[in-house]
């Protein structure tokens, strides 16, 4: 039984740049918990708001990144209630800590990975699926037939989220910031994308040609979202899960930062009692604090039996700074994850 694990650990957080790959003792397992042999780590932009402090829920002191991860069961605590076995390929989300060639986590925290699929795909699956499902289903109340626009279509939850509108029976719109993610968006079948540039309100409404718009998910802020807040259809709804504009470089700019939130976007109750709109948002974190709506999500996801996940861009484990940089540039399609030999 291996005594060791590795991982990428920040001593605190402020600075990308302060994480560093390790390698730890393991912990006796605790009763209740199963231990994962990860093969592969999915990456999201909470890993770099957490690292840079910019993530409310980012812990205090010294802490692994990561809230995704696949790999094979290899250690059952005594009181793990479980249908799982070791050697079953598992995905799972952990509240920090993913970052581990070695992790130990609840088993009602994980799930089989369907046949078929790799562990790339198993990574890249759960947090960008609970996070579009809980914005289109639970928030968003999302019904057939009704118009969605889903910003930044392209990446991870952005694509998630466009294949479960269309199963849904839903009419999803993406938009993207380039050519070449609109091409990548029409391969995977969807023929309504906009590129967005100065006029991005006409570019919507010509999209929409007289539809009316009932949902945008929106994880970029600023201008664009108070653009497509103001195209909604009356009983329509903002859900916002993310921030990108203010994605930081190795470390926060806080002059650059304080002037994004002074101008953000702002929205009076009593405007959208008139209009007859609705914003909502929410932070998948407290998610692990909720079991029962947490299962139920999960499962909602697995039930829409969406193909594997769209994994566009894949690291070894020692290239996480890589990783990381490429995500926060903005370039990518689908889901980057990080593969452990």
């Amino acid at each position: 039984m291996q005594e060791i694990r590795r991982v990428w650990r920040t001593d605190k957080a402020g600075a990308i740049s302060n994480l560093q790959l390790r390698e730890e003792p393991l912990q006796t397992l605790a009763e209740e918990h199963i231990r994962i042999q990860v093969k592969s780590v999915g990456l999201n932009f909470a890993d770099i708001f957490a690292l840079t402090g910019l993530y409310s829920a980012t812990p205090e002191g010294s802490f692994i990144p990561g809230l995704e991860f696949s790999g094979t069961v290899i250690e059952l605590g005594d009181n793990a209630h479980t249908d799982l076995q070791i050697g079953d390929r598992v995905y799972g989300c952990t509240r920090f800590g993913g970052y581990a060639s070695v992790v130990d986590v609840l088993p009602q925290h994980c799930r089989k990975i369907p046949e078929g699929w790799s562990f790339a795909e198993g990574a890249a699956f759960p947090a960008q699926s609970l996070t579009a499902y809980y914005a289109l289903n639970t928030l968003g109340a999302l019904k057939p037939g009704q118009v969605v626009l889903v910003q930044s279509a392209a990446g991870g939850v952005g694509l998630q989220a466009m294949r479960m509108a269309a199963q849904m029976g839903a009419i999803p719109i993406g938009t993207v910031g380039s050519e070449h993610k609109r091409a990548f968006l029409a391969a995977q079948g969807f023929d309504q994308v906009i590129v967005r540039d100065e006029d991005f309100p006409q570019q919507l409404k010509d999209q929409l040609n007289g539809r009316p718009l009932h949902l945008v998910l929106d994880g970029i802020g600023g201008k664009v979202q108070k653009q497509s807040f103001a195209a909604l259809a009356p009983t329509g709804r903002l859900i916002v899960f993310g921030a990108a504009e203010f994605t930081p470089g190795d470390k926060p700019n806080w002059l650059k930062a304080a002037w994004l939130y002074l101008k953000r976007p702002r929205y009076d109750v009593m405007d959208m009692i008139s209009s007859n709109k609705s914003v909502l948002a929410f932070n998948l974190i407290w998610l692990w604090q909720e079991q029962m709506l947490f299962d139920e999500l999960l499962e909602g996801c697995v039930q829409l039996e969406l193909p594997a996940p769209f994994v566009g861009h894949q690291f070894s484990f020692a290239q996480a700074h890589e990783a990381i940089a490429l995500l926060r540039g903005g370039g990518t399609v689908g889901k980057v994850v990080l593969n452990i030999e």
